[in-house]
């Protein structure tokens, strides 16, 4: 058992950090870090932490469907715990007066995130919807989705 107390800023429960250090430490063997990563998961059910390190998880293994349902149920998750309005431009408001506060940043990170991960399964026109939803709120370029947005509809280069 690995100690866990130089994750102390990681807010969840020893036996989670321990089932994460061991997906990290099972990396090069999937099938033995997905299921440590999936026990972390099922023991913890909503907690944007162990999300977000699920999400990378999948994310860096290519498994993007994974990587998708996990950035949708961080968006979820926050959506239900700020009781942000489902009318997008009422949202916007909301994303726009809030954007500095960490549960509104986590929202539009995970809503960019997904917006990234369709564009990796192909779904362009989905992933634009959300990278133009995104740089609707985001002047500063924070969350990527105008870069994202950018490569999406940049024409190809012909060759010469």
């Amino acid at each position: 058992m690995q100690d866990t107390e130089q994750f102390s800023w990681f807010k969840v429960p020893e036996d989670i950090k321990q089932l994460l250090i061991l997906a990290a430490e099972n990396w090069e063997n999937t099938s033995s870090s997905e299921k440590y990563i999936n026990q972390a998961l099922a023991k913890t059910r909503n907690n944007t932490d162990v999300l977000i390190a699920a999400y990378r998880y999948f994310y860096y293994k290519q498994n993007y469907p994974m990587a998708l349902q996990i950035a949708e149920k961080v968006v979820e998750e926050v959506n239900k715990n700020e009781n942000l309005p489902s009318n997008w431009e009422e949202l916007k408001s909301v994303l726009m007066k809030r954007k500095e506060e960490a549960n509104i940043r986590l929202y539009l990170n995970a809503y960019a995130a997904s917006g990234l991960v369709l564009a990796k399964l192909g779904e362009t026109d989905k992933a634009k919807e959300i990278c133009i939803k995104v740089k609707e709120v985001d002047d500063k370029n924070d969350f990527g989705a105008g870069i994202l947005f950018d490569i999406l509809t940049h024409p190809p280069e012909e060759d010469e």
